[in-house]
């Protein structure tokens, strides 16, 4: 019985990490490409601090022009909170993905209630785009989708 009790219990504790976000980075045919910055994060609905979810930068540049220089082409992500964040963060810092789909989960321990979800794209001799979606967890599931720098951004419940 305690046994039963104990699992539930943690089933309910953890919403969030039952979800994921599919972010689509688009192939555009331009003749100068390169692999876009990318971050995310969610604010609570009703104010509060931002959380960053994941950043993907150029992690192994190093030197006189290292890749976090151009974190700040994030602009709306870096005024947030990007600039405080000592990088690289274990679970957030990742390297530059190619044109595709790519799957991210959820943290654990986001906590019920409701957010808005931002993602934030720029590449150098390109442009930038940032899109916004609500984010309630529990997640049910949602969209959205950028115009250029970013393709379809969705929520679903693993």
């Amino acid at each position: 019985m305690k046994k039963t009790s104990l699992l539930i219990a943690g089933l309910a504790a953890a919403p969030a990490s039952a979800a994921s976000i599919s972010i689509t980075i688009p192939r555009l045919n331009v003749a100068e490409y390169h692999r876009p910055y990318v971050a995310a994060w969610v604010e609570p609905a009703g104010g509060g601090a931002a959380r960053t979810l994941f950043v993907w930068y150029d992690v192994d540049l190093r030197g006189a022009e290292p890749g976090t220089k151009w974190l700040s082409d994030l602009r709306t992500w870096w005024r947030k909170g990007g600039r405080s964040l000592k990088l690289p963060a274990d679970g957030v810092s990742g390297a530059t993905r190619a044109p595709g789909t790519h799957k991210v989960a959820l943290p654990a321990d986001l906590k019920p209630g409701q957010y808005t979800l931002y993602v934030e794209a720029a590449r150098e001799t390109g442009g930038r785009e940032i899109v916004s979606m609500p984010l309630t967890v529990p997640v049910a599931g949602g969209s959205a989708s950028g115009k250029a720098e970013l393709g379809a951004i969705t929520l679903s419940a693993r």
